[in-house]
């Protein structure tokens, strides 16, 4: 009876770590981390190659547009890091606009191919005219 039970125990543990290792292996591969200009530069300079998200404010005067998409730089008061983003940024995107990169170091340089930008959570809808025009 000890031994059935022991048996019994032994399996439940088993599963329990087999159903463990199966959820926690992939949300540890798909979490993309968060860091702020200064951060992430302390950590490029260490060597991490790692994907990862990168938050700070654009410099003025620092954006140029180049065949593969578009350079600024980012700072956060502290530290400044170039970015290249590898695609057209959206409208909002400007100098001094807060924004999220997410990508990878590649040298000296973050390359990005997502931005996403901080605005205000009040819309606006835009002014429309409610008269017709006149007809010809």
């Amino acid at each position: 009876m000890r031994s059935r039970r022991l048996r019994y125990g032994a399996a439940l543990v088993v599963c329990a770590a087999a159903v463990v290792w199966l959820v926690a292996g992939p949300l540890t591969s798909n979490v993309t981390y968060f860091r702020t200009v200064s951060e992430a530069v302390a950590l490029r300079d260490e060597g991490d190659d790692s994907r990862f998200r990168i938050m700070g404010a654009v410099v003025a005067g620092s954006i140029r547009e180049v065949p593969e998409g578009v350079t600024f730089a980012l700072t956060d008061g502290g530290a400044e890091a170039r970015v290249l983003l590898r695609r057209t940024p959206p409208d909002l995107f400007g100098a001094g606009v807060p924004v999220v990169c997410e990508g990878r170091w590649k040298g000296r340089r973050f390359e990005s191919d997502r931005i996403m930008i901080r605005h205000g959570n009040e819309y606006r809808p835009p002014d429309v005219t409610t008269t017709a025009p006149p007809r010809p």
